[in-house]
């Protein structure tokens, strides 16, 4: 499998540190609020990478965490704390926030067909674990405490901006956005690993720490969270490309720092759903969800469907127009398989069978090539082959693509059938049902006359007969 590796900057093998399974970290979300379709995408593209590495037989664990405390209103370590913010806005406590705002995640996760992580962990879990790895990095001169706070000393590294070629004067105040100065670091890249009370006073959650009380920096959540669960060596880290820098680029900084070797062969960064109007983020206020797709008549699996039209490392820009063309498209793909489902089965055709599956898992071995799979499944339903071996591939291939597409034939089935009974109980239906088979009997009897009046009969009533290989069939005009 090629995967397009962020940090080298090129599609490589995909090698794991240990041979048939794979470690895999996931960024999770900052539980303030809803998440938006966004940010979903995302999670939705790295659930088919989870999928598909199952798919081709490794054995995957799979950890996320849930940011519940430390993540600033700026990644540069400056602003208010996200979940302070959430809890002012909704009068709650940072913890009320937290379990509402996670169970909402899920929630949409479920509605999207992403699947849960293995490891879950919040961040206040692992309080401990922040403050061991700190005291490392302290020990081994990569740390420094400044104004109550403790900071990670980027000079001493032989390369910081490991994903971007910035310049020192790019980090200048009013240069980039989102950062200010902050008069305690020794150099303008440099970043919080653990705030005291000597700032945000009034943070809700603190703890007990050998610098005083105060709570941990964003970046350092995912190092320890990863190497708790995950060991020294990860195969895949995720996220969304606008966590590329500052975020994963300190995660690898103060992890490398700490265990003195690589520690991430391949970093996995899906790229921005933006509107007309640009990129989508809740910093403007303005932001959909999945509930709110679903108020407007949306199924979330839609959404899932219009994603997977696109490449993950492409921008893929979000309309109603687009949705609404998916829409229409993933309405005809279940009833061109509900059609199959009605079919004869047949036998399985196991040359076709390899030969389809083959150009199914092309497309996803070529840098996880979602619209090409999509095209390969719609090459199953064209091809020459029985319903039995279609049905069978269509099943194989949404365990990576996630589309629930046989359950959503049959309940379109079992909805044809209900409405065709509901017809059926309807006394004018029963009449019309009658004269058809009057008609049938008089073409038998081959009374040909009395078939065409019956015929005409039912045409001036608005009733048009279609004679078909299945029998006589009937519609009003």
């Amino acid at each position: 499998m090629l995967l397009y590796n962020s940090l080298t900057r090129t599609r490589e093998e995909f090698r794991p540190n240990v041979p048939g399974k794979v470690s895999m970290y996931t960024c999770g979300p900052t539980v303030y609020h809803y998440a938006h379709i966004g940010n979903l995408r995302s999670y939705i593209m790295e659930d088919v990478l989870e999928k598909y590495l199952r798919y081709t037989g490794y054995e995957v664990t799979r950890v996320m965490n849930i940011t519940d405390v430390g993540h600033l209103t700026s990644d540069a370590d400056t602003g208010e704390d996200k979940m302070l913010k959430g809890a002012r806005r909704e009068h709650k406590t940072v913890m009320e926030i937290a379990a509402f705002y996670t169970a909402a995640f899920f929630d949409d996760c479920k509605k999207l067909n992403i699947k849960r992580p293995d490891v879950v962990a919040p961040a206040t879990s692992c309080i401990a674990d922040f403050i061991r790895v700190i005291e490392a990095l302290l020990e081994k001169g990569f740390a420094y405490e400044a104004g109550g706070n403790i900071y990670f000393d980027t000079s001493r590294l032989k390369q910081y901006y490991v994903f971007h070629d910035f310049r020192e004067e790019d980090l200048e105040v009013g240069v980039r956005e989102g950062v200010e100065g902050d008069a305690n670091k020794r150099n303008k890249a440099d970043f919080v690993l653990w705030f005291t009370k000597s700032k945000f006073d009034d943070q809700e959650l603190k703890w007990d720490s050998p610098w005083g009380v105060g709570y941990p920096g964003w970046h350092i959540e995912c190092s320890c969270i990863s190497m708790k669960y995950l060991g020294e060596y990860l195969d895949i880290h995720c996220g969304g490309i606008d966590n590329a820098f500052p975020h994963h680029t300190n995660e690898i900084a103060q992890s490398e720092a700490y265990l003195g070797h690589k520690w991430c062969n391949y970093w996995f960064h899906v790229h921005h759903l933006n509107t007309n109007h640009g990129k989508m983020s809740k910093s403007s206020g303005e932001f959909l969800t999945v509930s709110l797709l679903q108020q407007k008549g949306y199924d979330p699996l839609v959404y899932r469907f219009f994603c997977l039209q696109s490449h993950y490392r492409k921008t893929l820009v979000f309309s109603y127009e687009n949705l609404d063309n998916a829409a229409t498209a993933y309405r005809k793909l279940t009833a061109r398989i509900a059609g199959l489902q009605k079919e004869a089965a047949g036998e399985l055709d196991a040359e076709a069978y390899d030969r389809l599956k083959a150009g199914f898992c092309a497309a996803l071995d070529n840098d996880l090539n979602t619209s090409l799979a999509v095209t390969a499944l719609y090459d199953v339903l064209k091809a020459d082959t029985t319903p039995a071996t279609k049905l069978a591939l269509i099943g194989d291939f949404d365990r990576v693509l996630g589309l629930s597409l046989i359950d959503a034939a049959k309940a379109l089935v079992q909805q044809e059938s209900a409405g065709a009974q509901a017809e059926s109980d309807d006394p004018a239906v029963r009449e019309i049902e009658e004269k058809i088979r009057q008609r049938a009997e008089a073409k038998r009897a081959k009374d040909y006359a009395l078939a065409d009046r019956i015929r005409q009969e039912l045409a001036e009533q608005g009733i048009t007969l279609i004679d078909t290989p299945n029998g006589t069939q009937f519609k009003r005009t």
